[in-house]
């Protein structure tokens, strides 16, 4: 056994933990084995402050779960000595304690082919076998196992026509798990019920899609100049958020049983073109709160930022209402999740952390991020290598807008390193996070593989 970083640990075996249960518990060390088997961790009981060593195998379905715990010690030495002592003779019998008894009869797949070759989505093809995103496939493999598959249709999709739109459900699993969720499916619908402790959520996940006509896909504006790119950003992009969040305010969630009383989440990732989504993010506050905002600076150089109300959105003959939690039944909707980064390079960045994938890929991430400075106008500008220094977690670019009429407002303890958008009575909108940190605006990230290039965006 060695010692492993919680990003590795949490890559494997974050998926078993048992969520509100886990508040008593502190851990203090993970491990693995050289053979990646066996998998341990110390942890603290924070009531008694006494320490043990788990020990976690993979079961017949290749989900790391829980085999054996040491006794309890005064000290982590105690226990962390108790791991290596008793390791070896967990892996002679691995094959006998990894059976929980309880495993479904097959594991789950989303790198077998279901799908003739030629139906593949690109982006999935370059995943399964590409060296450069290497780290994202074996951050997948291991996610995989953990996947319920309400519809039974889910991998043909991951393989296919919606790889995206998979692609970003199973970002949501895993910024829900690291967030401390228990997370289960009830029915076709919605996608995820996740319970922390302090109150179970109902979260549907949703994507923005090209425009598609007669089964061809109509190329998206192409803005070049500043008139025609504020155009873009403020009644395109607006538009193509309303059509894909009013499709699903028309399923009428809150009316099923296991939804009714709880908050309702809209999770939603904009892919109507390449790289659309780093500039999506105005757009979608605009449309959410039918607020448009222009700053200026005083004499004093103090930022002064004028709200403006919106009433519609208009792009050639198309025109939809502003304010999306305006609509009729949007007070159902508690809020809107959206992340610019939660896109397939992110998890090649947090496959590559934790240490999955060809070593021989080389990252570099360049952005916009937060600028703190209340007077500032302008996002920093960040330029980043992805190395064994670099750190990133799911929730990193999460931006949670709330709706001021929800009938059940969501608690922003949720999620507490997420960047939190409140509407005021007076049209500003207040920003803020509970646990300060870096906050990515948008961001492009370069792979490459030596002697065999991989582009990324």
């Amino acid at each position: 056994m060695h010692p492993i970083t919680l990003a590795r640990f949490d890559a494997l075996a974050a998926y078993c933990r048992l969520g509100p249960a886990m508040g008593s518990i502190e851990e203090h060390s993970w491990y693995e084995s050289e053979d990646g088997r066996l998998l341990a961790l110390v942890l603290r009981d924070l009531t008694d402050g006494d320490y043990q060593a788990v020990f976690l195998a993979r079961d017949h379905v290749e989900r790391f779960r829980w085999i054996h715990g040491t006794e309890f010690f005064d000290t982590p030495e105690g226990a962390i000595a108790a791991l290596y002592e008793q390791a070896p003779e967990l892996l002679v019998r691995l094959e006998c304690e990894r059976c929980q008894g309880d495993e479904p009869a097959l594991a789950v797949d989303f790198f077998t082919l279901q799908v003739p070759p030629n139906r593949l989505h690109p982006h999935f093809a370059i995943l399964r076998s590409g060296e450069g995103y290497s780290p994202a496939r074996e951050l997948i493999m291991a996610m995989m196992r953990w996947h319920d598959d309400i519809d039974g249709n889910y991998v043909e999709q991951f393989q296919s026509t919606a790889f995206d739109a998979r692609l970003l459900e199973l970002y949501v699993f895993a910024m829900l798990v690291e967030n401390g969720f228990v997370v289960r499916r009830q029915g076709a619908a919605p996608d995820f019920l996740a319970n922390d402790g302090h109150g179970e959520l109902a979260i549907e996940v949703t994507t923005v899609n090209p425009t598609v006509e007669r089964g061809q896909v109509v190329p998206c504006p192409d803005p070049v100049t500043s008139e025609e790119t504020t155009a873009y950003l403020k009644q395109y992009i607006p538009i193509k958020f309303g059509s894909a969040l009013f499709s699903k305010l028309r399923r009428r969630y809150w009316e099923l049983p296991h939804v009714a009383g709880k908050p309702l989440l809209f999770a939603i990732q904009d892919f109507h073109a390449p790289q659309s989504m780093i500039r999506a993010r105005t757009g979608l506050g605009i449309y959410l709160y039918a607020y448009d905002h222009e700053w200026s600076h005083d004499v004093e150089g103090r930022l002064v930022i004028e709200p403006r109300r919106i009433t519609e959105h208009r792009w050639s003959n198309k025109v939809i209402p502003s304010g999306f939690f305006d609509q009729e039944g949007a007070e159902h909707v508690s809020a809107v999740l959206f992340n610019n980064s939660a896109t397939l390079t992110k998890f090649n960045r947090m496959g590559f952390v934790a240490g999955f994938g060809s070593r021989r890929v080389q990252m570099v991430r360049t952005g916009t991020a937060l600028n703190l400075d209340p007077n500032a106008a302008e996002p920093l500008r960040f330029k980043t290598a992805v190395d064994e220094d670099y750190r990133e977690s799911w929730s990193e670019g999460l931006d949670i807008f709330h709706n001021p009429r929800a009938l059940h407002p969501l608690d922003p303890r949720h999620f507490p390193t997420a960047m939190h958008h409140h509407l005021q009575g007076d049209g500003q909108v207040l920003s803020r996070k509970l646990v300060e940190g870096f906050h990515p605006l948008g961001s492009m990230t370069s792979i490459v593989v030596p002697m065999n290039d991989d582009a990324a965006g």
